[in-house]
């Protein structure tokens, strides 16, 4: 696989063919909303939330079983408390994108805290590359833009099927990240932590059987856990901390933790076990913000498992 970065897409005249006018409309509107107060949006991203229980209801029902399955000992008003909070979250999300593609610096600079500093600084001061572990926190793309302030990273990134918003999405997300690679260069990432660059990678999602371990999240016992996440921290010249973001009531907040110790320890089942632990410490700073739409649990241990969505 190439180690060469994301080539930067370029302005299309296609872009003004008819196909493309509602993504123009759609843009339009973002940019537009980006630029009112920040507490207004807040109340438009939760009536886009109320939206999304009506338009996206197969998303809202696999976070209701998410949130079931992971949180049993809760009574079923505050399963539903957290879910419509969730929402309202994930409407709120549509808006956060357009805030950290679109708005000046000294906007973010205004509703930006950054905790954990020094974890970072410690690695780097060793020559080191940093691979943060982060979560899907919905407000992941404004909490990029935030670290972007002081330690613009290296990320993975899938291109977008629609031209034009890949367009926007690249240099949107371009003002934040050093540089991107394919999220399957495995080698161009390592060789940036190699470089001594901060780097992030997402663990918390379900990337199928293959080089997984099933281990507990939560309530449930096993779920399919990539150990892609070793990968990188065995074969580069790094060390590791977690990352997470969290929307406050003053703004946004950025908390990098330090990394676990005698890591990788060579028995990847008991690693992987631990990125879970850590990553829901993470999730519960906000289990609200955390991104419950995903089908988290859908590989099961055997083929002939019932899916748990059903």
């Amino acid at each position: 696989m190439s180690t060469k970065k994301v080539v930067a897409p370029e302005f299309e005249l296609e872009f003004f063919l008819p196909k493309y006018w509602l993504t123009w409309l759609s843009i339009l509107i973002l940019y537009s909303i980006s630029w009112l107060p920040y507490k207004i949006q807040l109340s438009i991203g939760k009536l886009l939330g109320k939206l999304l229980k009506v338009v996206a209801k197969k998303r809202y029902h696999i976070a209701k079983r998410n949130i079931e399955l992971c949180f049993p000992d809760l009574s079923e008003q505050e399963r539903a408390a957290m879910l419509k909070t969730n929402l309202d979250n994930a409407g709120l999300a549509i808006l956060e994108t357009s805030m950290g593609w679109w708005w000046p610096s000294w906007r973010v600079n205004g509703v930006a805290e950054f905790e954990g500093r020094e974890h970072i600084e410690a690695i780097l001061a060793k020559g080191k590359g940093v691979l943060a572990y982060a979560i899907h926190n919905m407000n992941l793309e404004f909490a990029c833009r935030i670290l972007g302030r002081e330690y613009p990273s290296v990320v993975f990134y899938r291109k977008h099927n629609n031209r034009l918003m890949e367009y926007m999405q690249y240099y949107g997300r371009n003002r934040a990240n050093k540089y991107m690679v394919h999220k399957r260069n495995v080698r161009g990432l390592i060789q940036a932590l190699d470089d001594g660059e901060l780097c992030i990678y997402l663990p918390d999602q379900d990337y199928g059987r293959t080089r997984c371990e099933f281990t507990p999240f939560f309530a449930v016992p096993e779920m399919a856990t990539t150990k892609g996440s070793l990968l990188f921290a065995k074969q580069a010249n790094c060390e590791t901390i977690f990352l997470v973001s969290v929307r406050t009531d003053n703004g946004y907040k950025i908390i990098a933790l330090p990394g676990l110790e005698n890591f990788p320890s060579g028995d990847d089942k008991y690693d992987v076990t631990r990125i879970n632990k850590m990553i829901e410490k993470m999730v519960m700073l906000a289990p609200e913000q955390y991104l419950w739409m995903h089908k988290r649990f859908k590989t099961r241990p055997n083929d002939d498992d019932p899916s748990l969505y059903d």
